[in-house]
């Protein structure tokens, strides 16, 4: 595989795993967060509604997940195409 080649099949999978995280990000942030908060916050969850509870606390848990996913996501695929430290 030529340079070229090889940074194109870089770059898009690089955009496909930041597709993914961002999606991941929008439904919980927006989807869950707002848009559905009436029907989750007819959940208890610790003593709390779902939807409250999702979006105060439940929505930084994920975004501490998808921060370690990423970093562990773009280290694998700079193995992959051997550009890592």
């Amino acid at each position: 595989m030529s340079s070229s080649e090889n940074a194109q099949a870089y770059w898009s999978e690089n955009l496909r795993i930041i597709i993914t995280y961002l999606s991941v990000w929008f439904v919980v942030s927006y989807v869950c967060g707002i848009l559905l908060v009436e029907q989750l916050n007819a959940i208890p969850f610790f003593g709390f509604p779902l939807g409250f509870w999702i979006d105060q606390q439940g929505s930084i848990f994920v975004y501490v997940g998808l921060i370690w996913a990423y970093a562990f996501s773009m280290n694998k695929l700079d193995e992959k195409y051997d550009v890592h430290e």
